[in-house]
């Protein structure tokens, strides 16, 4: 599935309405060159969840956790920023694993490719390009009619 966006705000929108079809336990993995929306994909998830807090990038923590304020089962989101790891056990040891499988706990990861192989086989991955518009490509299908 491929999904065009001509704007930050777009790819936000998106982003906060795919937060909507969110139960909690899902691990989110954005692939993707510098500047091609991934940081924002996870703020609009973030803004779909409920999350009050202003959202940036990880990138010098590796982790941030968010309390999610709305009615419902997610408690948390858990960002990771994986750009700075060299090695994916590197993640596990600032305890990200224990996120992972929180069903309270909705986990997004930016560069999620450096990791793959310590990121549970459910992790739905979108990989974001770059062009005149931005292109998000899902690896699953995303029904937003239920």
């Amino acid at each position: 599935m491929e999904i065009t966006t001509k704007s930050e705000k777009e790819t936000y929108d998106f982003a906060k309405k795919y937060a909507k079809k969110l139960k909690g336990d899902e691990v989110i993995g954005l692939v993707g060159d510098l500047g091609a929306g991934k940081t924002v994909f996870a703020q609009g998830l973030a803004a779909g969840l409920g999350v009050k807090e202003t959202v940036n990038s990880p990138t010098f923590v590796l982790m941030k956790l968010y309390p999610v304020k709305q009615p419902g089962k997610i408690k948390f989101l858990c960002h990771i920023d994986a750009y700075r790891i060299t090695k994916a056990q590197d993640i596990i040891a600032i305890g990200a694993e224990e996120y992972l499988n929180r069903p309270d706990t909705v986990t997004v990861v930016e560069w999620a490719d450096r990791i793959k192989n310590v990121l549970p086989s459910k992790t739905s991955y979108f990989n974001f390009t770059i062009s005149s518009e931005f292109h998000i490509i899902s690896t699953q299908k995303i029904d937003f009619k239920k």
